[in-house]
């Protein structure tokens, strides 16, 4: 699939390096790692265990701090060898959604209230952020399951209900961490369908890591790490 590039980057990384411990201990994670992802694009990143991509997700997603590099999230310059914002929560809340290969709902609460939540903690009243949660579970085609609880959710619909999560706060930067491991060949294709509609309509850009061959076709762009390095593109 080829979505056609326009506007500016919403993630552009340079040489953004991680590593773990000094001397002899030391892990080079990422070395000189550079990416973009656009508007609208749902990008790929493969790569064998301990190839550094859960670490690039996580650099990404503003929950581990590069060792050295630059990025640049929505326009706004965050790292440049030191974090430039000190309220990297803040930022998470405005600018990033997480989904992850299990949805990792709250199991005491039903569809409508796990999506709303995020909501609440970002300063929402309750009725407003319930109004929301129940446009955005419409919006990803499982809005008759509002009232559901987790445990008699389907994986594909569980999925569904964590993707409009992520989408609460109106993120435009999507990171997804095998969001189709736990699905059969049908829901996969059902979750990067609604994936690639987030990325259309809303100008969203869309990384995710993923094992899972069933789903390649479904990417504009596909990032291979090897040893913490890209090693190509395609």
């Amino acid at each position: 699939m080829d979505t056609p590039i326009s506007g500016t980057p919403l993630v552009r990384l340079r040489t953004i390096s991680k590593h773990f411990g000094e001397g002899d201990s030391r892990v080079d994670a990422l070395v000189d790692v550079g990416i973009e992802v656009h508007p609208g694009q749902v990008v790929g990143l493969l790569g064998p265990s301990g190839s550094g991509k859960t670490t690039l997700l996580n650099v990404v997603g503003c929950i581990q701090e590069p060792s050295a590099g630059w990025m640049e999230l929505d326009g706004d310059v965050v790292y440049d060898g030191r974090w430039l914002r000190s309220d990297l929560r803040r930022l998470r809340l405005e600018k990033i959604g997480f989904i992850f290969q299990f949805h990792n709902l709250l199991p005491f609460l039903d569809a409508t209230e796990n999506v709303a939540v995020a909501l609440t903690l970002a300063g929402l009243d309750t009725a407003e952020a319930k109004s929301r949660a129940v446009e955005l579970l419409e919006y990803l085609e499982v809005g008759h399951r509002r009232n559901a609880f987790p445990a008699v959710l389907s994986g594909g619909e569980a999925q569904r209900v964590a993707i409009a999560r992520a989408l609460a706060n109106r993120p435009r930067i999507i990171l997804a961490d095998e969001p189709t491991a736990a699905l059969d060949s049908q829901r996969a294709a059902i979750v990067m369908d609604l994936l690639r509609k987030v990325a259309t309509e809303q100008r969203a850009a869309i990384l995710a890591v993923t094992h899972d061959e069933k789903i390649f076709d479904r990417f504009d762009r596909i990032f291979h790490l090897r040893d913490g390095r890209l090693d190509d593109q395609t």
